[in-house]
């Protein structure tokens, strides 16, 4: 049951989300999606009663421990929501997810899971800074939307890593990004059954153990990431034909950095690159057996990157799908670069380190939550029709379709269809001149 109120473009959505929750908690949580969504600046419960007004009906804390107490699990709702962007998004061929991990800021002596992590964006090769909150590990889906001129990568399952210290502190096995993220895409595989992936990460997550658990699941998950240039490769082992324990590798072949460094010519090709644009590169590209001691051989196929205008560094890539074609390679890890940007909209226009909880259901839920109204957003805007998709800014210089300009069609949308006419009755809106009508939605609906 969805709240009788909000209009009908959003009820596809929501009927699909309702299985997550018990009806009273339900109700509330349906508000503070759409207040989530209407409210600027901080995400706290508070702020978004604000917004609602007498809409929300009932006492503050009830719709605070729809966070802290109540009963319904965020690994359900967000296989649901991750179920429904499959279905309307992507319904047949096979998902591209990428992977990464973000830190959040969250002040307060007494946060759960607080810890301090390095800011990959503030760090350098020569610099590190550290930032006190939680590490979020999360893997999005790349979506293709018309008139927009790159990918744009949705959230649907996000993890928080713990530190050592706390596991240790806690009596827990301490599990690495790399390993939490195996684990989410082995949800991805047993909930989806029908469906083919492939992930895409960076060198954080280009390890032998991730490349190891796609080569186990070949059938329906490969992987795209950069690989070390001294990384030992070598041929499968021949058949033991004695006595004594078989051999685990065969002869060795060169690493990829002496490879490069042996060949006088390369290949030169067009391929998409950062932005959603293209760009002349150099490649070699061959295949190879990755080995690590303890772990077995992984048969992978490497290529090597070179910018023709010479404003990027020599990159090496790798993939366990040994059909992909170097270009399709290059585009694959180019494109995972669009959820750095989505983590930048995150903070911009969703209000992604702004909440305050500090107990753990709170954090557990909260900020995951922030990461799926980045999706919901998304394909409420999908849902629209050309002409409720009104009060996108344009300027100089810009081309396609951006996601403030989603955000802001979702807010006016919903004022005008479900805020407004609720609060201020039926037909007010009808009554005002359609300069006064478009000038008061565009001042309620900014997208920061």
């Amino acid at each position: 049951m969805i709240l009788p109120a909000l209009p009908a473009e959003a009820a596809p959505l929501l009927l699909a989300l309702a299985p997550a929750f018990h009806p009273p908690t339900w109700h509330r949580f349906q508000l503070l999606l759409a207040a989530a969504i209407l409210t600027p600046g901080r995400r706290t419960i508070a702020n978004l009663l604000r917004t609602t007004g007498p809409l929300g009906k009932g006492h503050r804390t009830s719709y605070q421990r729809v966070l802290s107490a109540a009963h319904w699990s965020g690994l359900h709702l967000a296989c649901l929501l991750t179920g429904f962007v499959l279905r309307h998004l992507i319904p047949d061929g096979t998902v591209t997810v990428v992977g990464d991990d973000t830190v959040e800021s969250h002040p307060g002596r007494k946060v759960y899971g607080k810890a301090r992590h390095r800011d990959p964006v503030r760090s350098s090769h020569t610099y590190t800074a550290w930032r006190y909150g939680h590490k979020w590990v999360v893997v999005a889906i790349l979506v293709r939307w018309p008139g927009t001129t790159r990918s744009w990568a949705l959230p649907v399952l996000i993890d928080l890593y713990r530190s050592a210290a706390d596991n240790q502190a806690r009596l827990r096995p301490h599990r690495t990004p790399a390993q939490l993220m195996c684990r989410l895409l082995r949800l991805l595989l047993q909930r989806f059954p029908t469906r083919t992936f492939v992930f895409v990460g960076d060198a954080s997550y280009g390890t032998h153990e991730v490349a190891r658990f796609c080569h186990r699941h070949r059938p329906r998950l490969a992987v795209v990431s950069k690989l070390h240039p001294a990384a030992n490769l070598f041929t499968p082992p021949l058949r033991s034909r004695g006595p004594g324990r078989p051999r685990v590798k065969g002869k060795r072949l060169p690493k990829p950095q002496e490879a490069v460094a042996a060949r006088r010519r390369f290949r030169r090709l067009t391929v998409p690159w950062y932005g959603g644009g293209t760009r002349q590169v150099q490649t070699l590209s061959a295949l190879g057996h990755w080995f690590k001691s303890g772990q077995g051989l992984v048969p992978l196929c490497w290529v090597f990157v070179r910018d023709r205008t010479g404003t990027h560094r020599d990159e090496y890539f790798f993939t366990t799908d040994l059909t992909l074609t170097p270009t399709a390679v290059i585009g694959l890890y180019t494109g995972r670069w669009n959820l750095e940007t989505t983590f930048q909209e995150l903070r911009s226009y969703v209000g992604l380190e702004t909440t305050q909880g500090w107990c753990q259901r709170t954090v557990v839920r909260a900020a995951p939550c922030l990461f799926g109204l980045y999706t919901v957003v998304a394909v409420l805007y999908h849902q629209l029709s050309p002409e409720q998709r009104r009060g996108c800014l344009t300027w100089p210089g810009k081309v396609g379709l951006t996601f403030s300009d989603a955000m802001t069609a979702v807010r006016r949308w919903l004022w005008a269809d479900w805020v407004l006419p609720e609060t201020l009755g039926e037909g007010t809106l009808e009554k005002l001149t359609p300069a006064a009508r478009n000038h008061l939605l565009s001042a309620l609906s900014p997208a920061a």
